[in-house]
């Protein structure tokens, strides 16, 4: 069954070979076995002046609640806020989450997965942070046990600082590599991101099996794209800029309205289906 519903201006394919944007007319077949993968900021949710400002609709939290179950618990999180941030936001539902860019994460099971940094060189590098950042006024250091990220969306006038700053850590640090983000450039361990996020995942019930779908609207988000491409699976583009992903959504709103379309097929067929449960009761009594 599928929703023929065109999201015209929104949704758009890419062709490598000239980039030239098609349109894509269909919400994905409802039958098919999917498992979804979703950035928070940029994606689910606006992104606003400060990260404690923004808020996951509940309509939308509802959605993916009921998307989680119509996929045997198979939706996840991936984000590189931590995972005590996506819980606050999603209550009060609780998903498998990857946070700080896959540095940690949380299975269908509750079990957690942590890339530790040693204390010692966790505490050098906060150090070293904290007193140049002060140098820049307006940017903001936040330190997230493994990984910190250096935001400038309210001083953008530091951002080539920053980023020669972040470089000198890495320098310092090899074990520590940089990401660049929408006005942040974060340092974590290397070797984690959100594509190997993603990747764990899909090893695990109930995400084995299924075609992944992500959507996610950074550079933070391509290691996710690649991954869920080479998978053969749906990757999504939320916004403007050059990507790895096929498809293309304009931007948050769109995101609501393709899951509304998408949470409000699941409801008919459930309705559907109870409707046909009856049918059948009342035939055989």
């Amino acid at each position: 069954m599928s929703v023929k519903r065109v999201l015209r201006n929104t949704i758009r394919k890419e062709k490598e070979e000239n980039r030239v944007t098609e349109p894509l007319t269909e919400t994905p077949e409802l039958s098919a076995k999917y498992a979804w993968f979703f950035d928070l900021d940029g994606t689910l949710a606006e992104i606003k002046p400060h990260p404690d400002q923004v808020v996951v609709p509940d309509t939308i939290l509802q959605g993916l609640q009921l998307l989680a179950t119509a996929s045997d618990g198979a939706l996840a999180l991936i984000s590189g806020r931590s995972m005590v941030e996506l819980d606050a936001l999603a209550k009060p539902y609780r998903f498998p989450l990857a946070g700080v860019h896959g540095a940690e994460r949380r299975d269908i099971n509750g079990k957690t997965h942590i890339v530790h940094l040693p204390d010692a060189i966790a505490r050098d590098i906060s150090v070293q942070l904290h007193t140049v950042i002060a140098q820049y006024p307006g940017a903001e250091l936040e330190a997230k046990g493994m990984a910190f990220a250096l935001h400038y969306r309210q001083a953008p006038q530091h951002e080539d600082a920053l980023m020669t700053l972040a470089q000198r850590i890495t320098q310092i640090w090899p074990q520590m590599a940089l990401q660049q983000g929408k006005c942040v450039v974060e340092i974590k361990p290397k070797g984690t991101s959100k594509g190997e996020a993603i990747a764990a995942f899909m090893q695990e019930a109930p995400f084995i099996g299924r075609t992944p779908v992500f959507l996610g609207d950074d550079l933070t988000d391509e290691s996710g794209f690649a991954v869920v491409n080479r998978l053969g699976g749906m990757s999504v583009k939320i916004g403007t800029g050059a990507t790895q992903a096929s498809w293309r959504l304009a931007g948050v709103p769109d995101v609501w309205s393709w899951l509304e379309m998408i949470t409000t097929a699941l409801q008919q067929k459930r309705e559907n289906n109870r409707s046909d449960d009856y049918e059948s009761f009342s035939r055989s009594i």
